[in-house]
């Protein structure tokens, strides 16, 4: 379960086959005076909307065909953070709280109730702890992909210095900014009650590959305590497996979006009449 993921400094591959057709292109709205870029895709019928929330670095194209794939049978909300993709960079904290709560007001403003169920990816997938864990009435159900969990990663400072400076030098000051808070932002999750009484699936990307090496540049808790937290946290929830890649979406997608039916409540019918 536990292991290191290459989200923070490895481009991972990405070869999905086109199945479904694509969705329309994201729309950028100014919300609270900020640009944001995201798409919406509304089902008449659906009793949850499905939101994504992207690892670091990734925009709404990484999500590939999974959230067509979801719109025939829910809503569907897939956005990027602020300094991707077309979404203007915010002068407020990146902090896992402040992310939430900027994400809850698009919703608001898109006019997307709960409830929710939250597809997080990464440290998408932390955020989507925390949201989980803030707001547990508004939230039906959690879908983790490959996510980053509570203690995993170190406080920047403790990084080595190559990959402090590697990192700076790479991202961009919004992902950077992100990277920063990622460890105040799982002391958050832990400091809330749990959600255990939610679905929650986590997949985990676990090549096979006798070539497959994981790189960890230093940024990981690797001890056994770590690993064991990481390993309980979410004791009820259905764990799965795949020979895939960090971008699960992209090498995976239709093994990520039956993990998300799995939780999706039905429709009230089976019409669906499109965005």
């Amino acid at each position: 379960m536990f292991k290191p993921v290459l989200f923070l400094f490895c481009a991972a591959a990405a070869a999905a086959a086109p199945t479904f057709a694509a969705p329309p292109a994201p729309l950028v709205d100014t919300i609270d005076g900020r640009r944001v870029e995201s798409l919406t895709l509304r089902h008449p019928t659906a009793e949850a909307v499905v939101v994504f929330e992207s690892g670091s670095r990734n925009t709404i194209d990484k999500w590939g065909t999974v959230p067509g794939q979801l719109a025939q049978e829910a809503s569907v909300f897939v956005y990027n953070r602020p300094g991707y993709g077309n979404s203007e960079v915010a002068a407020t904290p990146r902090d896992g709280r402040t992310i939430v709560e900027e994400l809850r007001g698009i919703l608001r403003h898109k006019d997307l109730k709960p409830p929710y169920v939250l597809v997080g990816h990464s440290l998408g997938g932390l955020y989507m702890q925390l949201f989980a864990r803030i707001y547990p009435d508004e939230v039906k159900a959690l879908v983790l992909v490959d996510a980053i969990y509570p203690r995993m990663i170190k406080k920047t400072q403790d990084f080595p210095l190559m990959t402090r400076i590697a990192g700076q030098l790479a991202f961009s000051r919004s992902v950077w900014r992100e990277i920063e808070k990622i460890d105040e932002t799982g002391d958050m999750v832990l400091g809330l009650p749990g959600i255990d009484d939610k679905p929650i699936v986590r997949l985990v990307n676990q090549p096979t590959s006798s070539t497959a090496i994981g790189v960890d540049f230093g940024a990981f808790r690797m001890d056994s305590a770590t690993r064991d937290a990481v390993r309980a946290l979410y004791p009820k929830a259905k764990t799965v497996v795949a020979d895939s890649s960090h971008q699960m979406a992209l090498t995976s997608p239709d093994i990520v979006a039956a993990a998300i039916r799995q939780v999706l409540p039905p429709p009230r019918d089976k019409t669906f009449a499109g965005q």
